[in-house]
């Protein structure tokens, strides 16, 4: 009896589904899918590929300006005095106005810087999907395991139940604790519907980020590589600093605003139109006509104010980037340390802690047959063998969880536990 018991009380919860319950749900699949089908990152792309449609438009002139006319002499009709009236005349004449020179270069430029901006913007979006796919693939993961366990330690008290009744019948135990065994079974029951449940969401969460319907079958997820982080901390913010699209937007947003302040420097210049005009005078020479318009800026006032409104967004985006890679380092190494907290916690309890557990709820239970121990002793280790068991399955999704933020926030895949 003993050694059958060990093989329930010590089997570890890292054993992967049944090969009869395959196909399964590679994490590389899940992640692929979403890429093809997401409607957030499809989105995204389109927004990238609307703002680089407009350098193109802020480096462009504006349209020039036909004018058709005539001038005329005793009637209002035209013609009228044509080729007498030195005044009468029928005729064209188009118009081309000038920004200064360079005003289009940098509005384009700061469209561009818009438009790269953007596309930080949409790998954003990109890691933030992959790494809600990751989320709840390792959450609906956790989902399978904790049900093993469930089911494992279910069995365990029912052979503690059967135990019980036995004693109880022969005499030599109270009814209550029966009782307690068969509310324990309950209790089991109740936590196995909440985890079936949160196996649902996760289901129609991984559903919701690949594009797919809501009730569509989702095969189990594989059983994930447990292996530790190959990355140091500096190495992370090294990669943050290179990668992470929140920077890099932040980086553009600071260009963008450095050429706005060019460009508002540049206002304190005139533009200027060009004109010509050809005008048919009947039977008198053929008259044409060139001009030169400059607008004259005179509203200082009103320019000085708008180069400082861009002296302060410069200011502002330097800011801005500075918090925000403070703010990344902060959660970075928040992060790091509790990836490398979970993993020793994973270790102490698969190495030690369940073994040991194991092992006492064993002697316990055979003591409880002879009457050595009493109930409470053999109830309260078969309690905390589950408790073990369902920590060390925690810990492995928190490890998991803070691992696909960290690469979430570095914008690089850091940890290959998945298989491809």
């Amino acid at each position: 009896m003993p050694s059958a018991f060990r093989s329930v009380a010590l089997l570890l919860a890292v054993i992967p589904a049944s090969s009869a319950q395959e196909p399964f749900l590679s994490l590389r699949a899940a992640v692929n899918a979403a890429l093809s089908n997401n409607p957030e990152i499809v989105a995204a792309q389109k927004r990238v590929e609307a703002m680089r449609q407009r350098p193109a438009q802020e480096r462009s002139l504006p349209d020039p300006m036909l004018s058709l006319g005539y001038q005329s002499n005793g009637a209002p009709w035209p013609g009228a005095g044509l080729g007498r009236e030195p005044t009468s005349n029928i005729g064209l004449m188009v118009s081309q106005q000038f920004p200064y020179p360079g005003k289009t270069r940098l509005r384009g430029q700061i469209a561009a810087k818009e438009a790269e901006a953007e596309f930080q913007e949409y790998e954003n979006v990109r890691l933030s999907v992959i790494a809600r796919v990751k989320q709840a693939f390792y959450r609906l993961h956790h989902t399978y395991e904790a049900l093993r366990v469930l089911d494992r330690n279910g069995e365990v008290l029912q052979r503690l139940l059967r135990i019980t009744e036995a004693r109880y019948a022969a005499g030599r135990i109270p009814q209550q604790d029966v009782f307690n065994v068969q509310t324990q079974l309950s209790i089991l029951e109740g936590r196995k519907m909440q985890v079936v449940r949160e196996r649902r969401a996760r289901e129609t969460e991984l559903n919701t980020l690949t594009g797919r319907p809501a009730g569509t079958a989702v095969p189990i997820p594989e059983e994930p590589h447990l292996i530790p982080l190959a990355i140091t901390l500096e190495e992370l913010y090294a990669q943050a600093r290179e990668h992470s699209p929140a920077l890099r937007r932040e980086e553009k947003n600071i260009q963008r605003a450095e050429l706005s302040l060019n460009l508002a420097r540049k206002e304190f210049f005139p533009d200027y139109t060009l004109s010509g005009g050809y005008y048919n005078m009947g039977a008198m020479p053929d008259m044409y006509m060139f001009r030169a318009d400059v607008n004259v800026p005179l509203r200082l006032f009103r320019r000085r104010a708008a180069v400082a409104e861009q002296s302060q967004s410069v200011l502002q985006s330097r800011r801005a980037y500075e918090a925000a890679g403070l703010s990344l380092q902060m959660r970075i190494r928040d992060d790091y340390l509790t990836a490398g907290t979970s993993y020793g916690l994973m270790q102490l309890y698969r190495n030690t802690v369940i073994p040991q557990a194991g092992l006492a709820l064993e002697s316990s239970l055979a003591s409880y047959e002879t009457g050595a121990v009493d109930f409470g002793a053999v109830l309260n280790n078969a309690l905390m063998l589950l408790e073990y068991e369902m920590n060390y399955h925690e810990q492995m999704q928190e490890f998991h969880l803070a691992v696909t933020r960290l690469e979430e926030m570095s914008g690089a895949e850091i940890y290959h536990g998945g298989k491809p």
